[in-house]
């Protein structure tokens, strides 16, 4: 695996651990707003995601003794798969969006709860970026994969500090788009590496592909709302 920056490849770890991550800091500000502290679900959240990436460190250690060439195939498999799933939960946040606001958190939440609720959301979401981010690494991209993931954990937690109040603001429909997008472009990129392709402009033509897949991938996502809102035909309760 090489040890060079690979820039898209680090764009993309950045973005999906902002993108995954403020998920979990969402739920636990959350959780807690009508709680003294948001330390518990914090706490929680961050004993989520340091369990998993320890044993995500083993399991990128060991991809150094595999050919990059099947790396690539199974690289690009692994993220059009989670570009897949990533693409369900993105059209339920759209349709999630498009309710009338909840009730909100109760006004009292237990310690244990707030903890139990953040581990959760950590181990969740670290796992969906361990995904990621072992394709990227898989891919001979270690070095820019941890590097980007790490600017973006750093990052996310500076934003947290500064603008909790306003993390629930954020409209997570258009990040997961976004992530979606850009999963589907890096494996329909390293597809075609594994098949020979020698792509126009090398490292560029990925920006035509993240066009591309973006239109489509939010293409697709107003189909599926549109068919969930479609009414039965008249008379087919009797049937």
């Amino acid at each position: 695996m090489t040890l060079a920056l690979y820039l898209p490849a680090l764009i993309t770890a950045f973005l999906i651990t902002i993108i995954e991550m403020t998920e979990v800091v969402v739920l636990v500000v959350a959780v807690s707003a009508d709680h003294p502290s948001a330390r518990p679900g914090a706490t929680g959240a961050v004993v989520g995601v340091v369990g998993v990436s320890v044993i995500a460190v083993g399991i990128g250690a060991a991809l150094s003794v595999v050919s990059h060439f099947y790396l690539l195939w199974a690289s690009a498999l692994v993220l059009a798969a989670f570009g897949v799933f990533l693409f369900r939960s993105t059209v339920r946040s759209y349709r999630r969006a498009a309710l009338p606001p909840g009730t909100g958190p109760p006004s009292k939440v237990a310690g244990a709860l707030q903890f139990g609720t953040g581990l959760t959301a950590g181990v969740v979401e670290a796992i969906e970026v361990v995904i990621v981010l072992l394709g990227i690494t898989a891919a001979g991209y270690a070095l820019s994969a941890i590097v980007g993931a790490l600017v973006g954990g750093v990052a996310l937690i500076v934003l947290a500090f500064l603008v909790h109040e306003r993390l629930r603001r954020i409209k997570v429909p258009w990040l997961k788009l976004a992530a979606t997008s850009m999963l589907f472009t890096f494996a329909a990129f390293w597809f075609g590496e594994a098949l020979g392709v020698s792509w126009p402009e090398a490292d560029l033509f990925l920006i035509p592909l993240f066009v591309v897949a973006l239109l489509v991938t939010r293409g697709l996502i107003q189909v599926q709302l549109a068919l969930r809102a479609v009414p039965p035909p008249a008379g087919s309760a009797g049937h």
